[in-house]
């Protein structure tokens, strides 16, 4: 399992420092020193340099600036080897230097350093990385993406009286925060608002405008689907997944006959679900190994 762990940890934080270090390099360079650290005191170099070279041909496969190029399928390829390697390989029975005076205990016991490594490497993957998943699950499908609103938008050939087709995305992107691309995008866990809200030139004092909630609701929604899961809450788990379609609802119902929205929101929301879940599993499966 240390093997997924250190995976896990250096796509995640390799992503985070995409979306948030002002200097790439010196981040990359930081999270490589930390895992070094963490891979010497651990007896597990091998595991580490694995971690290093999966999270960087995560970042050529998985820009976060356009479309990824290989579309899903290094997401596909990232769940198959994490999975793989906490169920063949298990447990190391020796964790190095740092598993003679390692202790953390839990509601559930002891928590070996490997199984640690492996739940907090799935936390930070959670973060950000999964949001680039959902997204390239939302751009391999062949409905409508919010870059497509446009196209749809835009009246058939030929109708003199419609405008053209830049015109009409123009008015979309800057149609009001009840408009479709606001619903839309926002409706999607893990995605980054696509436009701004506000029009060009207009002030405005409310701390909401621009908000991306999405980034946020994202993220925890994940954290708590696998918290959730691993504590056997199942209950509050079915409450929660079924309040956030609640709240979708009235904006979902305005979809008209086209049936997009509805189907973005219920391909970005089950990837996100099924993130969550998967990294639960993940880890109740090394903890009973």
């Amino acid at each position: 399992m240390i093997v997924a762990g250190f995976i896990l940890l250096a796509v995640g934080a390799a992503d985070l420092v995409r979306q948030f270090a002002p200097r790439r390099w010196v981040g990359y360079l930081t999270v490589a020193v930390i895992l070094l650290l963490l891979g010497s005191v651990s007896d597990a170099l091998l595991p580490m340099l694995l971690g290093l070279l999966v999270g960087a041909l995560w970042v050529w496969c998985m820009p976060s600036e356009r479309v990824a190029p290989l579309g899903f399928w290094p997401a596909v390829l990232l769940g198959v080897l994490s999975i793989g390697s906490v169920v063949w390989l298990g447990a190391r029975a020796d964790a190095g230097l740092i598993g003679e005076v390692w202790t953390l205990r839990s509601p559930f016991g002891d928590v070996p350093f490997d199984l640690a490594m492996l739940t907090v490497g799935t936390g930070v993957f959670l973060l950000e990385s999964a949001n680039l998943v959902v997204r390239a699950a939302l751009d391999g499908e062949h409905t409508w993406r919010p870059s497509d609103l446009g196209r749809r938008l835009a009246p058939a050939p030929g109708d003199a009286s419609a405008p053209d087709e830049a015109t009409t995305a123009a008015e979309a992107k800057t149609s009001p925060a009840t408009g479709p691309v606001e619903a839309v995008a926002e409706a999607v866990a893990g995605e980054e608002a696509v436009v701004e809200s506000v029009p060009a030139g207009t002030m405005t004092s409310d701390p909401r405008a621009g908000f991306k909630g999405g980034r946020l609701i994202g993220p925890l929604e994940r954290i708590l689907v696998m918290i959730l899961t691993l504590a056997a809450a199942y209950p509050i788990l079915a409450a929660m997944l079924a309040a956030k379609g609640s709240v979708r609802f009235p904006e979902i119902s305005r979809d008209g006959e086209t049936g997009a929205r509805a189907e973005y929101f219920l391909v970005g929301s089950l990837g996100s679900w099924v993130i969550g879940l998967g990294a639960a599993f993940l880890v109740w499966w090394a903890a009973h190994t």
